[in-house]
């Protein structure tokens, strides 16, 4: 896989449009990513990191308290200019003026049904606004080729997740999602480089049985045609889901910021 800063125009979709339920109190008047680790907002230490990688031009898809949203991003661009980190865009879409309100659709391939118009032909980098990862493996994601890439790490519980299924060239077979039998401990960490044949198969994926439209649909469809590679992540991943990851994202923090 090849590389490089001068190849990191493409474009960053993160998905923030979700309620955050199993954050409970802590999302009663705000939107997850919003929750503050160490007086900053989630979201904020996820766009460090990508801007770091080399990433400039991002996608937010939105949904719930979208004032609050906005006002994070002008604040946010407001930090980058103060800290010279370049020209760094930020576009809002509004999920729930698209699509509607949740109880009309729902599911992690809406957010990518709103921005096929401002995606275009271009290869593109999906990710969750919950999760965070290491700069190196956000670059390592950022392969300016022809196929489209998910990316993996080992898991002492993979029943908890999906379970990738590769062949000998790396390829993805098929997901299995929270199998109740092993069949693998290399699992979905939720981020991805797609090109622009994933938006060919968002009309064929339908409602799964848990009533959403399921990303991981698509990314089957395409793994079909032999168009999936997997990513294996070299560092960090951490998902930031419930109260107490509060605490644990903090102290990574801590910890990552007093080693460096």
């Amino acid at each position: 896989m090849r590389y490089s800063l001068t190849l990191f125009m493409m474009k960053v979709v993160i998905a923030a449009a979700g309620q955050g339920t199993r954050m409970k109190h802590l999302c009663k008047n705000k939107p997850k990513s919003l929750i503050c680790v160490k007086q900053r907002p989630f979201l904020a230490y996820l766009l460090d990191n990508l801007i770091e990688a080399g990433y400039k031009d991002f996608i937010l898809v939105i949904g719930y308290y979208p004032d609050l949203m906005e006002r994070f991003v002008k604040e946010y661009l407001g930090f980058c200019k103060k800290n010279q980190k370049g020209n760094i865009k930020i576009s809002l879409v509004d999920q729930f003026k698209i699509l509607g309100p949740k109880e009309k659709e729902y599911g992690t391939l809406c957010p990518l049904k709103c921005v096929k118009d401002l995606v275009g032909q271009e290869n593109f980098l999906s990710i969750y606004g919950d999760n965070l990862f290491s700069v190196r493996d956000l670059k390592a994601m950022g392969a300016e080729d022809s196929y489209n890439y998910i990316g993996a790490s080992t898991s002492d519980c993979p029943e908890k997740y999906g379970v990738l299924i590769i062949d000998k060239q790396g390829h993805l077979k098929e997901i299995i999602e929270k199998p109740k039998e092993y069949v693998g401990n290399l699992v979905n960490k939720g981020i991805y480089k797609f090109t622009s044949d994933i938006f060919d198969k968002i009309s064929q994926v339908k409602i799964s049985p848990r009533g959403e439209y399921e990303l991981t649909d698509a990314v089957t469809l395409l793994a079909k045609e032999g168009k999936v590679k997997v990513q294996i992540l070299q560092d960090y991943w951490m998902d930031f889901g419930n109260p107490g990851d509060v605490l644990k994202v903090s102290k990574f923090l801590s910890n990552k910021k007093s080693s460096a």
